[in-house]
């Protein structure tokens, strides 16, 4: 009895401390989701909102917190489902930015959205018109009498094209046909022979535009003129752009038109921990930001500060730049 009381107690005590008196392992904390609301697969926003997205689940494990890029319809929808709570980010125009929170154009409705906030700006997005070259449009008012898609409804091309239309004088009657095609669907309804003509506010290269001028003879058309040129000297939202020559097949000059910017916005009510997490960690790696898709290749930190940013900047992105010396 003595000889086994014996083994027992050196087996006890050769036991490590952790097995004799087992112990749960802290769970781990489910991460935070930040919604961020894109746009549709064929277009820009969403390869971007998940560049945007990848950098800042790089820091997943120390900052609990995860990105997520959706598609959408595009900015009028996102600044809609961020109002109502449904996303955290969203990429946005610039244009769209400024006529939410005034409560102006196709949130006149809504009233202003006050809580909007600025994150960043991005990159220029240009007013982008394609024609099948035999249907007769070299000019934008060549299009009169044509038929026409100009957006989605709830997108932010659809928006620019309204206020394109009404400085011209047009409406959905000036046009033999004024389709609703998404983004995907624009190629080949064009090379089809469904349409004569589509708009689209896209950064460059832009896939959609890629494939209709490989699928079939396709010529980018100017947007100019007297009527443009006072549109975009009475909104501050409005630049003029071009589009470089040499970007896509059977166009080999570069072509003037007028645009907006990319931008990413929250709202107010969103944690600066949690805004400021997405700054650093976007800002902390530009470099690889801009070689995740050829729209972010030529980003410029002090212009992502600043341009297009008509709603104010939310707390954590302004303290950043602060800190940065982009601001005075």
């Amino acid at each position: 009895m003595r000889l086994a009381a014996a083994l027992a107690a050196l087996l006890l005590a050769a036991t490590p401390a952790a097995a004799q008196e087992p112990t749960e392992t802290p769970p781990v904390p489910e991460p935070e989701i930040a919604w961020m609301g894109t746009g549709n697969v064929a277009g820009v926003y969403y390869p971007v909102g998940v560049a945007l997205c990848r950098l800042v689940n790089q820091h997943r494990r120390e900052t609990n917190l995860r990105c997520a890029a959706r598609t959408s319809e595009g900015s009028v929808g996102n600044l809609t489902a961020l109002r109502d709570g449904s996303y955290d980010l969203a990429i946005v125009q610039s244009d769209t930015q400024e006529a939410a929170f005034e409560g102006s154009g196709a949130f006149a409705a809504a009233g202003p959205f006050e809580a909007l906030r600025a994150v960043a700006a991005l990159y220029p997005e240009p007013l982008t018109l394609l024609a099948r070259a035999d249907a007769g449009i070299t000019r934008v008012e060549d299009l009169a009498g044509k038929r026409v898609a100009w957006g989605a409804p709830g997108s932010g091309t659809r928006a620019l094209a309204d206020r394109l239309m009404a400085a011209l004088g047009w409406t959905a009657e000036s046009f033999a046909a004024v389709p609703d095609l998404a983004p995907d669907r624009l190629a080949g309804a064009l090379c089809d022979g469904e349409i004569d003509a589509f708009a689209y506010v896209v950064g460059h290269p832009a896939l959609v535009v890629q494939e209709a001028t490989t699928s079939c003879p396709a010529v980018l058309v100017e947007v100019a003129g007297p009527a443009v040129d006072a549109l975009v000297a009475e909104t501050p939202a409005f630049v003029a752009a071009t589009i470089p020559a040499g970007l896509y097949r059977g166009n080999d000059r570069p072509v003037a038109t007028f645009g907006v910017g990319a931008t990413l916005v929250t709202r107010a009510d969103q944690p600066e921990e949690r805004i400021d997490t997405v700054v650093r960690s976007v800002f902390g790696d530009l470099e690889m930001l801009r070689g995740l898709d050829p729209v972010l290749a030529h980003l410029d930190p002090e212009a992502m500060a600043r341009d297009g940013l008509s709603a104010p900047l939310h707390p954590a992105a302004e303290g950043y730049y602060r800190e940065q010396g982009w601001l005075d």
